[in-house]
């Protein structure tokens, strides 16, 4: 029967990982549509794929469903391909409880060809369970430091949640002595082995673990600021969460800028920031503030000695993953918060948004710290001695420890 009028129908998820700018417009679902006042084979078809979460036999369906397997235009007729998987991703520290949720979430990516993982112990179970899922992404399974090169060569995006969770009582700091020395050996073998790679670094204290990553590339003469990155997305999907509901708002509309860095009161969310522009009393402003940024602590505390905050990470980490490999694959439209190497305070480290690019960090979104409100000009103040402390902390350890040689 002919379509007779506009359709439009979803295929696969509605998950939308990477959202765009604050003035521009919200990440959509996969949506096809039929747009035709004649039978479907000879209307008009626009296909968009906004998710990554489609799967393997989604695109096959929706390809299949179309006459022509490549771009072109016959009449009112247009095609458009979907990508094609073709990038290599990395995980260090893949067997822990961020590590396996998050390989779930990266396996799920059309656009990951080749998923590599890497742990001291443990991977090989969970690199054979993933591998049982129909997605295009190819497993492969390295354990131990003599395997560690091969997992890296030819790496696209390397992705670090290595090291040991925090604990009840434990700050970020108290996880330093152990996870700074972690950091710095995959770091290393990075930069013998991937040194073009985007390397995303999750392992806590981030304040301090990104300096020292930025200080042993230095030392191995391959340092490219734009490509290394401090996680701090889960600071800002925490915000979206909260303040949907806290203001009753789809969290599909939601999106607060966060700044500063990854630990207690350098994570500052721009409140005044938030889209869709809403109101806030003081008393919400702070009560929101701190939830925030303790929320790490909230869950570390429920889970009672079992845990820290390993799904929700794992989550953010999957988002900025997806967002890195969009941007490699040339969208130019592509924005996250992150913790880099920066100049829009005066801090050599500072989380802000970012516009993401094929090189690495292409923008950094510096009018986001205009027109703040006084509360949150207090707090950018009040968060800079810590965060240069932290930042001094991880520069000062990665200079009194040789790199190690190739």
């Amino acid at each position: 029967m002919a379509a007779t009028s506009a359709t439009s129908f979803s295929i696969g998820s509605t998950i939308s990982f990477g959202p765009k700018a604050s003035q521009l417009p919200q990440p959509k679902p996969s949506v096809v549509r039929f747009n035709s006042q004649k039978p479907l084979a000879t209307g008009s078809v626009n296909c968009e794929s906004e998710s990554s979460f489609l799967g393997k036999e989604s695109y096959a369906a929706l390809q299949n469903s179309l006459s022509s397997r490549s771009v072109k235009s016959i009449g009112r007729t247009q095609y458009r391909l979907n990508p094609q998987a073709s990038y290599k991703v990395a995980i260090l520290g893949a067997a822990g409880g961020i590590g396996q949720p998050l390989a779930l979430l990266v396996k799920m990516s059309p656009l990951v060809s080749s998923l590599n993982l890497y742990d001291i112990a443990n991977v090989k179970g969970v690199a054979a369970d993933l591998s049982h899922c129909n997605t295009p992404a190819q497993v492969s399974d390295f354990t131990g430091a003599s395997e560690l090169a091969d997992c890296l060569k030819g790496v696209n995006v390397v992705v670090i949640p290595a090291g040991v969770p925090r604990k009840p009582g434990m700050t970020r700091d108290d996880l330093f002595n152990i996870n700074a020395s972690i950091v710095k050996t995959l770091v290393e073998a990075v930069a013998d082995n991937c040194p073009e790679a985007f390397i995303h670094v999750i392992s806590n204290p981030v304040n301090s673990t990104v300096p020292i990553a930025a200080e042993v590339l230095k030392q191995k003469g391959v340092y490219d600021p734009k490509k290394l990155f401090g996680v701090t997305t889960l600071d800002v999907v925490r915000a979206n969460t909260f303040v949907a509901q806290k203001k009753n708002l789809r969290l599909i509309d939601v999106d607060v800028p966060v700044i500063g860095g990854h630990a207690g009161i350098t994570i500052l969310p721009l409140l005044s920031k938030t889209k869709p522009s809403v109101s806030f009393t003081d008393e919400e402003i702070h009560e929101l503030t701190v939830r925030i940024q303790n929320a790490g602590t909230e869950v570390v505390e429920a889970k009672a000695g079992a845990g820290s905050a390993t799904l929700s990470m794992a989550y953010a980490a999957a988002r900025f993953v997806e967002s890195s490999l969009r941007a490699l694959d040339g969208d130019g439209d592509v924005y996250e918060c992150a913790y880099v190497q920066s100049d829009v305070t005066d801090l050599p480290f500072f989380a802000s948004r970012i516009k993401l690019g094929k090189k690495g960090v292409e923008a950094l979104i510096s009018s986001d710290l205009q027109g703040l409100t006084e509360y949150e000009l207090k707090a950018v103040e009040a968060l800079k001695g810590e965060l240069k402390s932290s930042i001094e902390k991880g520069i000062g350890f990665a200079q009194k420890q040789p790199v190690a040689a190739a």
